[in-house]
């Protein structure tokens, strides 16, 4: 294409994990990159760290209205600054197991097979965990896959209360082990944070914005160093991408149309990157119609917006019989039960923790009757004596279960599946409430990150674009071009044919590295 102004080699749309990685990786080519974002940056405050606002009044999630299958409208649980969904994420960095790139069979259907094995990502995975600060140690968790390294920071050591929970796991004949987390920690020999810690270990972590910069998110790990360091980056935002169009053939994506401020922009690149998560991603593609592509974009195999994934999660408190005075409690995880147990064949799926409740995330929820076990007592009392647990099992990919456009509604259609295994290791975890010296049920934590999980929850948003090899099954291929265009990539959870029941984010971010390295090839840097 001719050179201009608004001509870049290559488009990247979207700042999350998997946008933010693949134009960092590529800056240092010297190439014209621009990044555009929907939203801005995510205001620094004291109110980052203020449960009332970030899970009861929800005022970091994007307020746009939804529906489901049914009809019900509902919010999304989606973020729009600079960072993506990562400026709130847990910043719990695993890999896939290496099992999960075959196929494996659950109760209630199959997880299919990669068309690509853990080897070609393994190396991904380890710069990966280099680039995003993943503090962990290789060895403790049954089911992880081989590596080439060892992580590059020590783990996060586990307070007190978290150390006897620990021990106590073990006691029981189970396995518990370092949480991978990416974080800008600097640890005494005690795990205390040093004076010259980016983090001091604050209880305002997991799902919150951190207001000094010390998560290790997209935007403290990628996007703010490569406008620092790359006169060739340029990010705008508050741009807001409506539709891509084509040529007339409709092989290329030629221009790039922008609502910015309210006025039209359009840009153009050589090569146009789509990461604005695989929901978001998804319905940039249907609303890029045209004649060449009357379904949307690349989907001439009506795969776009289907085998959506987002994992089947719940979030849980247990109260202890004696006061919970962790403050940094998201060390500790559990994937014991993530391929089978001792009274089930199928995968169940993995249990860690979370941040610790606060009164005022208490009294958001609507608490069930039932709770005539429990000793009454305030809702900050109550959340003294928590502990609390992120379960998640393994989300199978359905044809049906998928976004799309009816009209200019949005319409996410969810059909639960796999729900067995969810409800299994949920009993599992209770069953194990005795010996944590806790009362003996679990309370579920339906407000979390501001939203209801089972429909409005997309932070695991995965599968809408698939990869394969072959076009009429899949979006993308090995690459994560699109089939159908020579110059599309995706790079975020869209290309994923299957979810495991880990957290998606190091995979996002190892398979971005992956797409830019095949990004610069193409384009001989």
């Amino acid at each position: 294409m001719t050179a201009t102004p608004d001509h870049y080699d290559i488009i990247v749309i979207g700042s999350g994990p998997g946008g933010a990685s693949l134009a960092y990786r590529l800056a240092g080519t010297g190439k014209r990159i621009l990044m555009l974002e929907r939203g801005g940056y995510l205001a620094r405050s004291r109110a980052n760290w203020d449960a009332k606002t970030v899970f009861v009044d929800a005022v970091y999630q994007a307020t746009e209205t939804w529906y489901g299958g049914d009809g019900r409208a509902f919010h999304p649980g989606l973020h729009y600054f600079v960072g993506g969904n990562s400026k709130v994420y847990g910043a719990a960095l695993f890999r896939l197991r290496e099992e999960d790139f075959g196929e494996l069979r659950h109760k209630d259907g199959l997880s299919p097979a990669w068309p690509l094995g853990y080897d070609a990502f393994e190396p991904y995975y380890t710069q990966a965990e280099a680039l995003y600060h993943v503090h962990g140690r290789r060895g403790e968790d049954p089911t992880e896959p081989w590596s080439s390294a060892p992580y590059a920071y020590p783990p996060i050591e586990h307070e007190p209360r978290i150390q006897d929970l620990n021990d106590t796991l073990e006691r029981e004949g189970l396995h518990p082990f370092h949480l991978p987390l990416g974080i800008k920690l600097d640890q005494n020999p005690d795990g205390s944070a040093t004076t010259y810690s980016p983090c001091i270990r604050c209880d305002a972590f997991d799902g919150f914005p951190c207001a000094i910069n010390a998560k290790a998110d997209a935007q403290v790990i990628c996007v703010d160093p490569a406008r620092a360091a790359y006169p060739n980056f340029t990010l705008l935002t508050n741009a807001y991408v409506s539709r891509l169009e084509t040529d007339a053939a409709g092989r290329s994506v030629s221009r790039v149309h922008v609502i910015r401020h309210n006025e039209l922009e359009q840009y153009s690149a050589d090569i146009v990157v789509v990461a604005c998560g695989a929901l978001s991603s998804a319905l940039l593609l249907l609303r890029s119609a045209n004649d060449a592509h009357p379904k949307g974009l690349a989907n001439a195999s009506d795969q776009v917006g289907r085998n959506y994934m987002r994992h089947d999660m719940s979030i849980v408190m247990a109260v202890l019989k004696e006061p919970n005075h962790t403050v940094f409690q998201k060390t500790l995880a559990l994937s014991d039960f993530y391929f089978r147990a001792d009274d089930w064949d199928y995968p169940l799926g993995l249990i860690q923790m979370c941040a610790k409740s606060h009164g005022e995330q208490i009294r958001g929820e609507t608490l069930p009757g039932y709770l005539s076990w429990l000793p009454e007592m305030p809702f900050e009392k109550m959340a003294e004596h928590s502990i609390d647990f992120w379960l998640q099992s393994e989300d199978l990919p359905r044809p049906e279960n998928r976004v799309r456009y009816d009209g200019d509604r949005v319409i996410l259609d969810i059909h639960e599946g796999n729900e067995e295994a969810a409800r299994r290791l949920r009993a599992k975890l209770e069953g194990l409430l005795a010996p944590m010296r806790a009362w003996p049920h679990l309370i579920e934590r339906r407000l979390y990150l501001g939203k209801d999980v089972p429909i409005g929850g997309t932070a695991h948003q995965a599968g809408t674009c698939r990869f394969g090899a072959d076009p009429a099954s899949s979006v993308l291929d090995l690459d994560c071009k699109a089939h159908e265009l020579d110059n599309l990539y995706i790079a975020d959870a869209s290309f994923f044919p299957s979810i495991g029941a880990v957290n998606p984010t190091l995979t996002i971010i190892a398979n971005a590295l992956r797409v830019a390295d095949r990004i610069k090839e193409r384009l001989g840097a």
